[in-house]
């Protein structure tokens, strides 16, 4: 009986401890017992959002589907709303239901699947806005709550900390920096908020890692700074008009700055310049290393996608790079990523339906799949988008071109697809 109770008021000191070190200091400045005020201020601007679809069975009957996840007001004047472009994704109807109650009809501004980001629109009556804060100020270790609709429970809120910064590799394919959170975030989550203790939005929670689909204490978020450049993108132009430096690239490592005798601390290295892009016509070669965009120091692959990602096609920019360990400077003007997308009608008839891309926007070799309908022979066939062909009939493709012209005078494609960290192989025909 000693034992028992010796452990049971250890674990009872073990838990209280865990439960103060998980409640910041203060709040705004000022000291805190409770997180309360916080909440009670930044959850009206938190909505939950009903998506219904309509979809044809196998026997032609059409029926209608449901789903689920959260937003934030950011603009209360004219009813704007952020939340992730896969909450509303192929939506017939959206609604969306306030704190107090009220239900909204909304309706899609714009939608970039590459940053997981939607901005939606409802009718701007008494409506409660979060401000947006700076992402970029984030540290790891600030307190944050988030905030959602997890499962269907309305305004839950919990807390925890930013556990790391600039995560890539997760949204793989898109412009991605995501911000790792342990509050704990669950499906429905999705288009919420994760805000910091001076009640700002520093992020649109996006996404959790987790083998059993519930909370593990890993969670992503987008981060505000590429969330409000996407929207004000939207906003702007009823679309993202994102540029397009036409380069294949890969992360330097320390072991490859070392073989090749460079002396640098991680850039970008150019494997592969697209004929016509903004990066051949500023000189650039395979072989170079880019260090830089503008202001922006570049040391890895992900981080030259993630800068010229959000930047808009047209834009002028600087871009450092070496060559024979020496450094040069130049100026490429944007080229645009729509520009290039091709329909997969013009390539294979079994792959109307279907559009592509060069893979360079995402830094590989190969086309990737930009958008594809649900009904078509390729989107039966198992082809997805972010889907990344590399070969076709066991020949290797770099471009648009290579796969057009292997599919000319061939009725059934065989294509080796990279999805992610597995490589599948589809035939089309």
């Amino acid at each position: 009986m000693k034992t028992r109770l010796l452990w049971s008021s250890l674990l009872l000191t073990l838990v209280s401890l865990g439960a103060q070190a998980a409640l910041p200091a203060s709040v705004g400045g000022q000291s805190v017992t409770s997180l309360a005020p916080l909440v009670e201020a930044a959850s009206p601007a938190v909505v939950n959002i009903q998506v219904t679809q309509l979809r044809r069975d196998r026997f032609g009957r059409t029926g209608e589907f449901g789903g689920a996840g959260s937003g934030v007001i950011v603009d209360a004047d004219d009813g704007y709303i952020l939340t992730n472009h896969h909450v509303v994704a192929d939506a017939d109807g959206i609604e969306v239901t306030l704190s107090d109650g009220r239900t909204l009809d909304a309706e899609i501004v714009g939608s970039d699947e590459r940053t997981d980001i939607a901005v939606l629109k409802v009718e701007p009556e008494n409506l409660t806005e979060m401000p947006i804060g700076d992402s970029a100020r984030v540290r790891v270790g600030d307190f944050v709550i988030a905030i959602g609709n997890p499962y269907g429970l309305d305004n839950t809120v919990t807390s925890g900390i930013v556990s790391a910064l600039g995560r890539t590799g997760i949204n793989r394919g898109g412009v991605e920096s995501f911000i790792q959170t342990d509050a704990s975030i669950n499906p429905g989550n999705s288009g919420g908020a994760l805000v910091n203790m001076d009640g700002e939005l520093i992020g649109i929670n996006s996404m959790i890692f987790s083998r059993s689909g519930g909370n593990v204490g890993i969670g992503f978020s987008v981060p505000t700074e590429i969330a409000s450049t996407i929207m004000r993108q939207i906003l702007d132009f009823g679309e993202v008009r994102r540029g397009l430096l036409g380069v294949n690239i890969e992360t330097l490592s320390s072991e490859d700055a070392e073989t090749l005798k460079i002396d640098v601390g991680g850039g970008a290295l150019v494997t592969r310049v697209s004929p016509q892009s903004a990066a051949e016509m500023a000189g650039l070669e395979a072989g170079d290393i880019i260090v830089g965009v503008n202001e922006k120091t570049v040391k890895s692959g992900p981080e030259l996608i993630n800068t010229i990602g959000l930047l808009r096609s047209g834009d002028v920019v600087t871009v450092r790079y070496l060559r024979d360990n020496k450094e040069f400077l130049v100026t490429a003007k944007l080229g645009r990523v729509e520009d290039q997308l091709l329909s997969g009608a013009n390539i294979h008839p079994g792959l109307t339906g279907v559009s592509f891309a060069p893979a360079s926007a995402t830094s590989e070799d190969g086309v990737v799949v930009t958008a594809i309908e649900e009904d078509s022979r390729a989107g039966q066939r198992g082809l997805r988008v972010g889907d990344v062909i590399t070969a076709a009939n066991r020949i290797p493709v770099r471009d648009l071109s290579d796969l057009q012209s292997v599919a000319e005078g061939n009725r059934i494609l065989f294509l080796l697809v990279k999805r992610g960290e597995r490589s599948l192989f589809l035939r089309i025909g």
